[in-house]
């Protein structure tokens, strides 16, 4: 049995309830995070709610909740469901009014949401061992504000459902400039000659966690070159190596992009030396 926290109370996940009249459920109004753990331990919690306060005060949502009081709740689900391999999902929005309106209503009290649940254990950075990713590609039809991770995820959604409808694992976005921009769900990266390089952080990009952690991961250790900087369409298709990266997949190799190989087609040399760097150092933050 999942157990949840819904305004205060923990509860059955089942039986967590909030009003139809919640602009979360009526206007997609609202901010959220997920938080990897494995045996209890939290991957990159500073940065995670870091942006979810980021979120909150972007769109004007006075919750007031100290780092502390995250870390409580995320700590608390994670006792109260287990403390195995479990993702923790963090959902406010700007609450319930009396009526629907557009216009940010007054006095309303935010709703705050969260559960764990399961997730695999992390993927083994091995090229022998990892089972890779397939993508398809597709233009950017998202809104200008991809830099907020909004609830509102209906674009998302249906650029995810691109890939998955075709049998693919995710979808390479690229704007009308024909730039690499991120995916449905994951930010990208390509290698080149050994070197990294991936979009730098816009109002087209979410600014992943997974993807800071690599990359401080990576300028730390400094034996593999990153840039961030813009990427074209025909870069990638000339990339010897692909990337996706998300806190629930970790940093994940493309093998294939609209049904054609990535370089060889198999993982390549630099993802596994970077993924062994990254699941070395990603409780370091």
């Amino acid at each position: 049995m999942t157990i949840a926290y819904l305004n205060g109370e923990y509860m059955p996940l089942e039986e967590a309830r909030i009003s139809p009249m919640d602009r979360g459920f009526l206007f997609g109004d609202g901010i959220y995070e997920v938080i990897p753990s494995y045996g209890g331990k939290m991957v990159g919690f500073g940065p995670h709610i870091s942006r979810m306060q980021n979120g909150l005060a972007a769109i004007e949502i006075k919750l007031g909740w100290s780092d502390q009081q995250w870390r409580e709740l995320c700590l608390s689900l994670l006792e109260k469901n287990g403390n195995g391999d479990l993702g923790v999902y963090l959902h406010v929005t700007r609450g319930a009014d009396t009526k629907r309106n557009h216009a940010y209503p007054e006095g309303v009290e935010p709703t705050v949401f969260a559960y764990a649940f399961e997730i695999p254990p992390p993927p083994i950075p091995e090229r022998d061992k990892i089972k890779p990713y397939t993508c398809a590609t597709g233009s950017d039809m998202r809104w200008d504000r991809c830099n907020i991770k909004s609830i509102s995820l209906l674009g998302n959604v249906m650029h995810y459902q691109q890939g998955h409808s075709k049998g693919d694992g995710e979808i390479l976005l690229y704007n009308e400039n024909n730039e690499l921009t991120e995916c449905g769900a994951c930010n990208a990266y390509i290698v080149k000659n050994g070197v990294v390089a991936t979009p730098p952080l816009d109002n087209q990009i979410l600014p992943g966690i997974t993807r800071l952690l690599l990359l401080s991961v990576l300028q730390a250790d400094g034996t593999i070159p990153v840039e961030e900087r813009v990427i074209t369409m025909d870069e990638v298709w000339d990339a010897d190596e692909v990337w996706i990266s998300s806190s629930s997949k970790e940093v994940m190799p493309v093998v294939k992009l609209d049904g054609k190989p990535v370089g060889d087609g198999k993982p390549g040399p630099i993802w596994e030396k970077a993924a062994k760097l990254y699941s070395a150092g990603k409780y370091n933050f």
